[in-house]
């Protein structure tokens, strides 16, 4: 049988999805080179910073693995490490805080290329607590800090994260500041949401809010700026809204923090690690770190992507507009395709016990249309 001939919509669509791909990546690239940075300015003082580093490991008895993934012999050939950003109130990283960023990290321990996937907060996913429910990923956080949501992402997604590191947004404030602020485009309503956002955020942190009255290229302090990324009720300059739009803002911030890293002096990187790293809790430890680092010349970031693939926003009735995959069985697929190069993959009996739920809730069921192998 032929395939189907793409319209000239369809065409335009994947152009699209292709140029997003390139500035995903080139963006996620920008951030490790941030974190290159900083950990370079730790490795220079590292005597006197490891102890800032809060080191938390997961019991590996509680972890969870779906039975076909712990019998899987090419995931043995990557490390999966889980990235997650907290929106906290208190400066504290566990359980009680939301992940406003959920990234898996995946490492080809061989070839040492890198691949990152965002996992987007609001989609509906089975959180596997005692009493398991399906809600948005980030409560997982919530719920059972990082040890219930390495348990999510494994249960859902069909990996097998041991490790994380999680990050308190908060630092963000004091990191510009180090810096010396950074240069934005922002908009007339961005600029009016920034200062709402500000209220909030300077009675959390008890810093100084310092009103914007401008849009253009502006140049934005620490709480202006983390204001910023938190924005998701207007589009952004590229149109992106909700939880995708927030997504944006906090990568562009990034990428200018990154710019400004590149630029500054050793004293200066020193103060921001300062005060990032009491900001970090990882399970990783001090000598595992190294160990990963040990390597970097050899690490090449080679691709990015957000999951779900293929997803709708919805209402869910009391837990509120999620994004919902399309479906969950076909985007795992579309996963494992993507970070381990599995052209065949089969879901675990977990996974396809939840997609299913989920197509039944949702009404929500991929089907698979050929093309003529446009990317």
């Amino acid at each position: 049988m032929g395939k189907k001939k793409l319209t000239e919509q369809q065409k335009k669509q994947q152009r699209r999805k292709k140029q997003a791909r390139r500035r995903r990546r080139r963006k996620i690239l920008i951030f490790v080179e941030l974190v290159i940075l900083l950990v370079l300015g730790v490795g220079v003082y590292a005597a006197s910073k490891w102890d800032l580093l809060n080191v938390n490991p997961i019991d590996r008895e509680n972890v969870m693995m779906n039975e076909e993934v712990a019998g899987n012999k090419e995931l043995k050939a990557y490390t999966n490490i889980a990235l997650f950003g907290i929106d906290s109130r208190d400066e504290s990283l566990g359980d009680g805080n939301r992940s406003d960023t959920i990234m898996v990290a995946s490492i080809n321990n061989k070839t040492k290329e890198i691949k990152m996937v965002s996992v987007y907060r609001d989609t509906y996913l089975l959180i596997p607590k005692e009493d398991s429910t399906y809600d948005k990923t980030n409560l997982g956080y919530f719920y059972g800090g990082p040890e219930l949501a390495i348990n999510e992402l494994n249960r859902n997604l069909d990996l097998d994260i041991t490790d994380y590191v999680s990050v308190n947004f908060s630092a963000l404030i004091d990191t510009i500041d180090a810096l010396g602020g950074i240069d934005i485009e922002i908009t007339e309503k961005e600029c009016f949401y920034i200062n709402g956002y500000m209220t909030e955020t300077a009675v959390i942190t008890g810093k100084e809010k310092v009103e914007l009255y401008e849009s253009g290229l502006v140049h934005l302090n620490g709480m202006q700026a983390t204001a910023f990324c938190r924005i998701r009720y207007v589009p952004t300059v590229n149109g992106a809204n909700d939880d995708y739009g927030r997504t944006e803002r906090q990568r562009v911030v990034i990428s200018k923090i990154a710019e400004k890293a590149k630029e500054a002096d050793l004293a200066t990187l020193n103060k921001v690690v300062d005060e990032v790293l009491p900001n970090i809790s990882t399970s990783l430890t001090a000598g595992e770190i190294l160990g990963l680092l040990s390597g970097i010349a050899k690490y090449e970031l080679v691709d990015s992507a957000g999951f779900p693939f293929e997803k709708v926003g919805m209402g869910m009735g009391s837990k509120g507009d999620c994004v919902v995959p399309v479906d969950l069985e076909y985007n795992v697929e579309e996963l494992h395709r993507f970070l381990f190069g599995a052209e065949d993959y089969t879901v675990s009996g977990v996974v396809k016990e939840i997609s299913d739920r989920i197509i039944e809730v949702s009404g929500q069921k991929h089907t698979k249309v050929e093309t003529d192998g446009v990317n």
